[in-house]
């Protein structure tokens, strides 16, 4: 062990799946903040990987201020059209010139737009549904030093902030997570009709536990009400399946709960986005970095998408102890629920935070005490490797929202 400032200690008030009332989000993929936490960390992580092929280490940036502003469309069944294109601006600083070499990085950030919306959202076409600008400040190679040399493996923290992490999650957590996750990729894979833009809140009281998705329907590949009403059914459907893997409750699944069959109002979209239709977005504003939206928990109101992984804590103290959290849990017997917090302070090493304090809750029969050492032990080596992180991050193995 290092003389690292690692705090264990019992959890004030109950698990969260002893509360009566739990409460969680998550903003698919294609809702408006989720779009832009997505194009903030592609673009991130292109200028990244270009700065470390171009001079060898990753240079000072930040993207994690882009911005959509909706557009406008006309959905129809069988087909609709765009009236007014998405506006994306991707803003933030970067370095444009680092020791003679010029770097482009508002074409750098351009090229990973287009490529990230061509991944992920074959409704839109880039340069005509969605407009992408760029606005990069000037950043400056001198801000290299915080960064570290060849004299300071570890970099230093670039702010005093903090980062926030729990496991394991809870069942209503694991439905929510995994209810878009699998909608969005495998489902949607053979459901054309079914968009991005996909939100689900789950909420359990006591032991029931109610399912809302808001699911964003393209209007291509439906023909008429009753195709827009076996499509919301088949949605249905296929979450109260995956919720049955998660958990014994009861559960009920709702899907489009605005809509009104009788007069014509349903979710009918031709990009699958509401951010064709009035919806804005803002990185930042969505989804935390384990991917939910969590009110019983504590919650870093950090932005984790766009910014440098290199010694930005709101980026890497909030997957951190995220990792932390989840690496206790898997090694260390008696542990109901865990929450990592990790507080830096600017200019000191990443891998030496002001405080970790690790809060448990046990089981019954098990003292904090009988698994302080253990649970110290394994935040020790974590944060020993927190470099790691930056390199998972800019590898893309990591997500952030």
């Amino acid at each position: 062990m290092t003389d690292r400032n690692i705090r264990v200690e019992p959890m004030a008030g109950l698990a969260v799946e002893d509360q009566e009332v739990e409460i969680v989000e998550r903003k698919g993929l294609g809702h408006p903040d989720s779009i832009c936490d997505g194009i903030a960390e592609h673009v991130s992580q292109a200028l990244a990987r270009e700065y470390l092929d171009r001079v060898g280490t990753v240079l000072h940036y930040n993207t994690d201020e882009t911005q959509l502003v909706a557009g406008s469309a006309a959905p129809a069944f069988s087909g609709g059209e765009t009236i007014a294109p998405i506006y994306l601006l991707i803003v933030g600083r970067a370095t444009k010139e680092y020791e003679g070499t010029k770097i482009p990085t508002e074409t750098i950030a351009l090229r990973a737009a287009r490529e990230y919306v061509d991944a992920h959202f074959p409704e839109l076409e880039f340069g005509t549904d969605v407009v992408v600008d760029v606005e990069l400040g000037e950043g400056s190679g001198d801000l290299q030093e915080v960064f570290g040399d060849e004299g300071r493996s570890v970099p230093m923290a670039n702010d005093t902030s903090f980062g926030v992490g729990h496991a394991p999650l809870t069942e209503t957590e694991e439905i929510v997570l995994n209810a878009e996750r699998r909608l969005t990729g495998s489902y949607g894979s053979d459901h054309p009709e079914l968009g991005q833009d996909i939100k689900v809140m789950g909420k359990r009281e006591d032991d029931r536990i109610d399912v809302t998705v808001a699911a964003a329907m393209v209007d291509a590949y439906v023909d008429d009400m009753d195709d827009y009403r076996d499509a919301v059914d088949a949605v249905r459907e296929f979450v109260a399946d995956l919720a049955s893997e998660y958990t014994d409750r009861e559960v009920a699944v709702h899907v489009n709960t605005a809509d009104s069959y009788e007069e014509g109002a349903i979710y009918l979209t031709t990009t699958g986005t509401s951010a064709e239709q009035g919806d804005d977005g803002s990185v930042g504003r969505g989804n935390r970095a384990n991917g939910l939206i969590t009110p019983n928990r504590s919650m870093s109101m950090e932005a984790t998408s766009g910014k440098n992984p290199v010694n930005h804590i709101g980026k890497i103290y909030n997957l951190l102890s995220t990792d932390i959290a989840e690496s206790v849990v898997a090694e260390v017997d008696g542990i109901r629920e865990i929450r990592v917090r990790l507080l830096s302070q600017i200019g000191k090493p990443i891998d030496d935070p002001h405080v970790a304090d690790a809060a448990l809750v046990t089981e019954d029969g098990v003292d904090v005490a009988d698994i302080e050492a253990e649970v110290a032990a394994v935040v020790d080596r974590e944060l020993s490797d927190v470099t790691s992180i930056t390199e998972r991050v800019i590898d893309g193995e990591l997500t952030t929202f």
